[in-house]
């Protein structure tokens, strides 16, 4: 393409995800983490987790604001570092899951994001229709105390039989949910990640399609899913060209095709699309990043008009 990127995206970075240190909401460093991404100007977006020290949350709402940059909320690690289940059977610890994310969306607000982005829990074949019930009822309370703030509430496609093993995906059970929100209230959408399609054994093209009406974010990243015996096997978002790994130049370059051809480039309207990239053992996060901004440079530099 020969216009810029930012024309048609707002291009963002997982900020816990880079520096994972930050995924329990205790790191001491991280404002230097997001000061680091708040003043690089390849960054439109910089998506941030829970912060569990008020003084240093009230300071990482005041750099970001300043710094002019789109700031959105990932509640993952709220659920993935606790063993919370937004989709628990036993409706007490589904209970605990929800009044979690509801600190979410108000620690959002606080830090000036727009709405939350989340992820269905593990399940169990002979019960998935109650998990279904379940995580319906989690989320419509999600989107209820949203709403009332303006704020939107997005779920993440997950792999649903490798790691995390989410009651969502894959792209079509994904489609049956967000339909059955969207017939609820119109503040919730889908999060794709170009990492979990290849764990859900799908294609871009087939996942975008699938989802087109509901999908409201983007991520785009790496895997190493191929052979259950490699080093990093499972959802680990290493850095692109990662040995043994499913993504690279190529992979990006045909999510972007298929993002121009399914009509989401759109300069009036932005999406965000952020990396979600992971150092992998002793990698330095500033290397793993550089790495992203050049796949995605070459990838875009591909890209036909």
């Amino acid at each position: 393409m020969k216009e810029s990127i930012h024309k048609y995206y707002r291009l963002g970075l997982i900020a816990f995800m880079a520096y994972p240190s930050m995924m329990k909401g205790e790191d001491p460093n991280t404002l230097e983490h997001l000061k680091k991404i708040a003043c690089d100007d390849y960054f439109d977006a910089v998506e941030v987790t829970w912060i569990k020290d008020e003084a240093m949350r009230k300071n990482a709402a005041k750099l970001l604001e300043i710094s002019h940059i789109d700031v959105c909320y990932g509640a993952q690690p709220r659920l993935l570092t606790t063993g919370l289940n937004p989709n628990h059977l036993e409706e007490a610890e589904r209970i605990k899951a929800e009044e979690s994310l509801i600190e979410a969306i108000n620690e959002a607000e606080e830090l000036g994001a727009g709405g939350i982005a989340f992820l269905a829990g593990k399940y169990e074949d002979d019960s998935k229709e109650k998990s279904y019930s379940q995580l319906m009822k989690t989320t419509k309370r999600l989107c209820d105390c949203a709403k009332a703030k303006g704020m939107s509430v997005e779920l993440e496609v997950f792999d649903f039989d490798i790691e995390k093993k989410s009651l969502i995906g894959p792209a079509p059970y994904a489609a049956k949910f967000a339909a059955d929100m969207r017939s609820y209230t119109n503040n919730f959408g889908l999060l794709i990640d170009l990492s979990h399609i290849p764990m859900t054994y799908e294609t871009p093209e087939f996942v975008v399609r699938t989802l087109r009406p509901y999908i409201t974010h983007l991520h785009m990243g790496n895997t190493v899913c191929k052979d259950a015996s490699a080093e990093g096997y499972g959802d680990q978002h290493q850095r692109f060209g990662f040995p043994g790994s499913s993504n690279d130049t190529p992979e990006l370059l045909e999510f972007l095709r298929t993002l121009k051809a399914e009509g989401f480039m759109n300069p009036e309207k932005p999406m965000t699309l952020s990396f979600e990239v992971k150092p992998w053992k002793d990698e330095d996060p500033d290397a793993v990043v550089a790495n992203a901004k050049r796949v995605l440079n070459r990838a875009w530099a591909l890209l036909e008009d």
